[in-house]
């Protein structure tokens, strides 16, 4: 995926996930996130836009951007949500990819690393909307490239990231598959370091855990939601680059 598809992607999934908060209700409890209600979650998104929008704006930086505050009256929330949505979907359509910006320490430090990232970050919480919409599991499922492309930017980009701010207390390695997409992934953790993603070592069956499904049911499950990924082998590794 490019640029432009990251762009097309967070359209269609922003789209989507205001749909399904307006129809949900402020109120409305959110399962994928038991702390949250869908007002909460519409006021979280709307800040990431904000700071997302001012990381692209305010080009490379050493400091990261201020954090915006967002109204607490709900027609006034979603006005918020809408406006920035608009002005971050915008920005990244008329801004080269190659563009410096600042990012988290760590990744690509170009507006390549947002259009992506506010893909994924709106992709999974339009799931989040659309579980509060029913009890049952949301009949939603992700493009293949799109969900695959997910799991890579988690595995090989976020989790290292996560990592650092909180090294992993166990040692192992975890072999994710995605059969439809014909992607694997291995990720190497070792006690009091940031996990490491990798090409496959060998044949991988010496791993001590094994995550494998479709790529809609993996990118699900390195999000922490509900998943028909099938974990085999030592699940507590997974807690060592949890989001």
């Amino acid at each position: 995926m490019d640029h432009l598809d990251f762009v097309a992607a967070l359209r269609e999934q922003g789209t989507a996930l205001r749909a399904s908060a307006a129809l949900a209700g402020p109120d409305a409890h959110v399962p994928n996130c038991p702390e949250w209600t869908v007002k909460s979650l519409v006021h979280h998104v709307a800040g990431v836009y904000a700071f997302a929008t001012a990381a692209v704006a305010g080009g490379d930086r050493d400091q990261a951007p201020e954090r915006s505050t967002q109204p607490e009256e709900w027609t006034a929330l979603l006005a918020c949500f809408d406006d920035r949505f608009g002005a971050l979907t915008e920005l990244l359509a008329d801004t080269d990819p190659q563009t410096s910006a600042w990012t988290f320490p760590g990744a690509p430090r170009t507006v390549a690393f947002w259009s992506r990232r506010q893909a994924h970050e709106t992709s999974i919480h339009r799931l989040d909307a659309d579980s509060a919409l029913t009890d049952d599991t949301p009949s939603l499922l992700f493009d293949t490239e799109l969900a695959a492309d997910g799991i890579d930017e988690f595995l090989s980009v976020l989790a290292p990231i996560f990592g650092r701010r909180k090294p992993s207390e166990v040692t192992g390695r975890v072999l994710y598959h995605a059969a439809d997409a014909g992607r694997s992934w291995e990720i190497t953790l070792k006690a009091g370091e940031a996990p490491s993603t990798g090409p496959i070592t060998g044949s991988a069956t010496d791993v001590d855990t094994t995550v494998a499904g479709t790529a809609d049911a993996l990118y699900r499950a390195v999000w922490g939601r509900p998943s028909t990924a099938v974990v085999t082998g030592d699940r507590s590794l997974l807690a060592g680059f949890a989001p």
